[in-house]
């Protein structure tokens, strides 16, 4: 015979029991039915019906909750329908239940930028290639976001990592070359907001001109450089070097003068001195003589060996002038003019086998470089009958 106290513990114990079975079965009723749902919804991904995907998943989280993965299913499904807003408190949802889901990091940090929202994306993205750094679309993304930032240096950073890792990548390379751009902007922005009126204000200006061929305003700053800093060096060479390329020698000369006695060490000076003597067909020795001074403080001054071949075969001294242009054709050897020096030298040396290669070089590369110049020409003026 059984207490009655005894017969009631049996009795919870039984129905105890009972209840716990009924929660097992109930849970893997759930998750069956969770399991039943997910292939529905990824059946209705695969054949294009987002919306029935969106419905599968939702009901999924009403089941489980907690269910992370579901989320990051869930706002993929948005993001692809480009409901970024959706898909970004969805994804977030997620990313509190599991802030490891890589995936969902960089989805979320993609959905940010497509709505502006920079500053929050830029975690995000950071967060994706930090978990994954050799995801390399992950990373691209991260650089488009700090761009639209305006930090520059970080992003030529990533790309700096991307191009390591993929060299043939020319569009890599262009995005690097426009962000270090963007730097060189940035950079000169300050130098006038230091110093307006400093000799590297007045040298980036002359500069810019002088890019543009704009060469009277290029002029105007170089000399606001040299009244700026009259004994820096550097800066009465590269107004001088403006007026050489002008072909302007008295005054290349007078500048180039000034910058030898601030920097008598310049071998670039002497060598323009050289040159414009040559060009000038002033004193040959004198010529020779600076071409000599230049190459021996810089030997691997190619366009020292160029001129001093042509002033070698002025002066009759045709074997040494072989050997100078020589130097200078296998460091430049499409340049045609050098070809056609040569051939001269050959000639004037008996070997007319060489003159004739050579000469036959020249006419094939002068060639093709009247028919580019040709060419550039019949662009240009088909684009400015196109802009009329």
């Amino acid at each position: 015979m059984l207490y009655p106290a005894t017969r009631l513990t049996i009795l919870l114990l039984f129905i105890g029991g009972a209840s716990l079975l009924w929660c097992q079965s109930a849970s893997e009723a759930a998750e069956d039915r969770v399991q039943s749902l997910y292939s529905e919804a990824k059946s209705a991904e695969g054949s294009g019906d987002l919306s029935t995907a969106v419905a599968k998943y939702q009901e999924i989280l009403q089941l489980q909750p907690r269910l992370a993965p579901a989320y990051n299913n869930l706002g993929a499904l948005y993001f692809k329908q480009g409901d970024y807003r959706k898909a970004a408190d969805t994804l977030e949802h997620g990313l509190k239940i599991d802030p490891h889901m890589s995936s969902a990091s960089a989805l979320l940090g993609i959905s940010l930028f497509q709505m502006g929202e920079y500053e929050k994306a830029r975690p995000r993205l950071e967060a994706a290639v930090k978990a994954n750094p050799s995801d390399n679309n992950a990373e691209f993304l991260l650089v488009n976001d700090l761009t639209k930032l305006g930090d520059f240096q970080t992003a030529a950073t990533h790309l700096e990592h991307l191009a390591s890792k993929e060299p043939g990548n020319q569009h890599l390379w262009y995005l690097l070359g426009k962000v270090y751009m963007q730097l060189s902007q940035q950079a000169l922005a300050k130098v006038n907001e230091i110093n307006p009126d400093s000799v590297w204000a007045h040298e980036i200006s002359a500069e810019l001109m002088e890019s543009m061929k704009n060469y009277d305003g290029a002029i105007v700053e170089w000399n606001r450089a040299v009244d700026a800093a009259p004994k820096q060096p550097g800066v009465h060479f590269k107004l001088g070097d403006l007026y050489w390329s002008l072909s302007q020698w008295d005054n290349a000369t007078q500048q180039f003068e000034m910058e030898q006695a601030i920097d008598p060490h310049n071998c670039m000076v002497d060598w323009k001195l050289g040159d414009i003597e040559l060009q000038k067909s002033g004193n040959l020795e004198d010529s020779l003589a600076r071409v000599d001074k230049a190459l021996a403080a810089c030997p691997n001054l190619m366009e020292a060996h160029a001129d001093r071949g042509r002033l070698l075969l002025k002066l009759h001294r045709d074997s040494e002038a072989i050997a100078e242009l020589q130097a200078f054709e296998k460091s430049d050897p499409a340049e045609p003019s050098t070809h056609f020096l040569l051939a001269q030298a050959y000639r004037a040396t008996g070997q007319t086998q060489e003159a004739q290669a050579e000469m036959k070089l020249f006419s094939e590369l002068d060639s093709k470089a009247r028919a580019a110049t040709a060419q550039r020409a019949q662009e240009v003026i088909k684009n400015s009958e196109s802009t009329r």
